[in-house]
């Protein structure tokens, strides 16, 4: 299999390693070899409820029966409004809120990157660097992770400006926090509105709550609200929650964590458990700027997805899915940052709930990246029954279904200290 995806699919795919799929129940994987794993990346964090989860399967049942197509764009249907009438109610700020339905992470941002230009008639995007929110020519214009992300795809979208995002780890400017009191705040300001970006033609500025493919990165606790400045001069808030919300962090949405209810938020990944559906929630008078016709997508909210992510939502819900988030969550940290003390090559842990990053270093001293020794580890960990993946250049990351059990969650971890001991005793013996 993995010859012929060769052959015939898109070289523009990377792989972490060669998992070829049969099935997936709950937090285990099967491959087409018999093996078992546990699921440790949750098809890149979008298996909120694991695989398979039974009142999935029964809605998509349910629905397909029905009709499987037949576009809200051009005509109407009822799940559409009730799971509507679901997000409005769990996206922060007690304000009227519309919702707008796509199929992917990349096309939510699209249709926020669009309205927040309709709406201010302002044409700049503010981003960080390190962020990822899309491979598409305009979410692409925002993502700054990984410089072959964009290669090949110049000129972009005009008037994207990156800024550092607060990676306290790793500081740019070599401070150290709180004694630092938010320097990067103040350098945004002055390095950047201060000489070369007119903050009243900014449209919107759009964030990670927690960054994700750059290296799943928590910024510091009021950052958020340090930057909200900004908004007293006209510019929107966009929370890209797309691998932070459903439950990710403990909260339904990262930004919750934050103390600041942004203007639009975006939404995909674990929103359906596994079926294609994305929204891009916004305050209603933003929404009401778009006309008919000026944005539409022809599978968006489509019905089946649509039911899906309905039974996504009460299973969240009923099996109380954010407070095993937050308590395995919690106990998952305190076990790795105890091994932050007793390996060379754990450099750094961050993370809340079950969004979870372990930054692996060559030593701890120089801080160096451990880019081969974090492949190294996730190869021993596919190869012994737990499926890990990267996130940036040299960060693991644990993010698996929000209903795994304490005792697979416990093995999996095994499985990855075991990994992490192998590397860091071959780099002790240098």
């Amino acid at each position: 299999m993995v010859r012929k995806t060769a052959e015939y699919l898109s070289p523009s795919i990377s792989r972490f390693y060669p998992l070829v799929v049969e099935s997936g129940h709950g937090s285990l994987i099967k491959d087409v070899d018999g093996n078992q794993f546990i699921d440790f990346a949750s098809g890149i964090a979008v298996l909120s409820t694991g695989s398979t989860h039974p009142k999935v399967v029964e809605a998509i049942r349910r629905q397909s029966e029905k009709f499987v197509h037949y576009s809200y764009t051009d005509f109407y249907y009822e799940n559409v409004v009730e799971l509507s009438e679901k997000l409005v109610s769990l996206v922060p700020g007690s304000f009227p809120k519309m919702v707008y339905y796509g199929n992917s992470g990349a096309e939510a941002i699209e249709a926020a990157m669009k309205l927040t230009r309709n709406y201010t008639k302002r044409p700049i995007f503010l981003a960080h660097s390190g962020s990822f929110h899309g491979r598409t020519m305009g979410a692409l214009s925002l993502t700054a992770s990984k410089p072959i992300q964009r290669k090949g795809s110049f000129p972009l979208v005009p008037e994207t400006v990156h800024f550092p995002y607060p990676y306290c780890y790793r500081c740019p400017w070599k401070q150290t926090f709180p004694e630092c009191g938010y320097y990067c705040v103040d350098y945004f300001k002055e390095q950047y509105l201060d000489k070369f970006v007119p903050v009243d033609e900014v449209a919107a500025y759009f964030f990670e709550s927690i960054q994700g493919e750059g290296g799943y990165i928590v910024p510091p606790p009021d950052y958020f609200q340090k930057m909200e400045f900004l908004r007293k001069e006209g510019v929107l808030f966009v929370s890209d929650e797309i691998q932070t919300g459903v439950g990710r962090t403990g909260k339904f949405f990262g930004i919750e964590n934050f103390g600041v209810i942004p203007d639009v938020v975006t939404i995909a990944k674990g929103i359906a458990s596994g079926l294609p559906l994305s929204a891009t929630v916004a305050k209603s008078d933003v929404m009401k700027s778009w006309k008919p016709g000026q944005h539409a997508s022809t599978f968006g909210a489509n019905p089946v997805a649509v039911e899906s992510a309905l039974a996504t939502l009460e299973i969240i819900d009923s099996e109380r899915l954010m407070e095993n988030a937050r308590r395995l969550g919690e106990k998952t940290v305190k076990r790795l940052l105890e091994w932050k003390d007793k390996y060379e090559i754990v450099g750094d842990v961050r993370g809340l709930g079950l969004f979870i990053g372990i930054e692996i270093v060559k030593d701890k001293r120089s801080k160096a990246r451990g880019e081969e020794e974090a492949k190294k580890i996730m190869d021993y960990c596919f190869r012994h029954g737990a499926l890990v993946i990267m996130a940036g250049r040299n960060t693991l990351r644990v993010i698996p279904p929000l209903n795994i059990s304490e005792d697979e969650l416990t093995e999996g971890l095994d499985i990855l200290e075991e990994g992490i001991a192998e590397v860091d005793s071959t780099v002790a013996r240098r």
